[in-house]
């Protein structure tokens, strides 16, 4: 039976759509369903294996990129989303969606207090980093390289170098301090980061096109199970999609490197 895929959607999501065709081409049974109604039935949430939250502007960002809906999920459905990850369950957030789960604290989630460089974290709930305005001062719309650096997120493969897009104004990723980035380093928790073109680390705007620190493009928690990134895997799902693919060897028949991300999810309940 294929592992079933919830994707979340409210006021100002605009992702969806393209989320869900992802999923549903990497062999999910994908289903679109507002938080209104997850809210009014948190039970829901036990017929999924997938959570998925999608790009767009959740509620216009007014009060910062993807805080309310946050809030929403922290003050609703914070025990069934503990019980879902618990339960070896995945988790995705795609842009605004990576915002949202920052600013839930799920990503990326407390730092193990053996280290002894960061403060133990007791609500696995509690924000520590933020993701904030692009050191550019305006919207940032274009093609970027990425590598992966953690060796146990599950929808990546630690070494490999993909290109995906990018569409944001809030996308500049800040740990709380020095010592809590080091931790994140120390235990793979960022995921992906921007490299250049020829995958020089630390590269200089536009290859990293938003100034955050350490280049992180993708953040994920301790069980390797939750995955935040600002690129658009769903953006990039057939060799037409970039806009080089005319000059490209593999031709327009070729998967987008996006595609792997709901493959592997997929793969992992298989």
């Amino acid at each position: 039976m294929p592992p079933k895929a919830l994707i979340l959607r409210t006021a100002g999501i605009n992702c969806d759509l393209e989320t869900e065709f992802a999923f549903t081409s990497a062999g999910a049974l994908a289903e679109r369903v507002h938080v209104n109604r997850l809210i009014e039935a948190p039970a829901l949430l036990d017929g999924y294996q997938i959570l998925c939250v999608p790009g767009g502007f959740s509620y216009g960002d007014d009060l910062g990129a993807g805080r309310v809906l946050a809030a929403q999920l922290v003050v609703h459905l914070r025990d069934r989303l503990r019980r879902f990850i618990d339960d070896g369950k995945l988790a995705l957030g795609i842009c605004n969606g990576f915002q949202v789960l920052v600013k839930t604290g799920l990503l990326p989630g407390p730092v193990d207090e053996k280290l002894g460089t960061v403060p133990s974290l007791s609500d696995q709930f509690a924000q520590t980093v933020t993701v904030t305005y692009n050191d550019s001062g305006r919207f940032e719309d274009r093609w970027v390289h990425l590598r992966s650096d953690s060796d146990h997120c599950i929808f990546l493969e630690k070494g490999e170098i993909v290109t995906l897009p990018i569409a944001h104004g809030e996308g500049k990723v800040i740990p709380t301090d020095a010592a809590h980035l080091d931790a994140l380093r120390h235990l793979g928790r960022i995921a992906l980061r921007y490299v250049g073109p020829d995958g020089a680390d630390l590269p200089p705007f536009p290859f990293n096109p938003n100034g955050s620190i350490d280049a992180i493009a993708g953040l994920t928690d301790s069980t390797g199970r939750v995955f935040g990134l600002m690129p658009h895997p769903e953006r990039y799902l057939s060799g037409l999609q970039h806009p080089a693919w005319t000059r490209q060897l593999k031709g327009p028949a070729a998967e987008g490197d996006g595609m792997r991300v709901f493959k592997r999810a997929v793969k992992y309940f298989k």
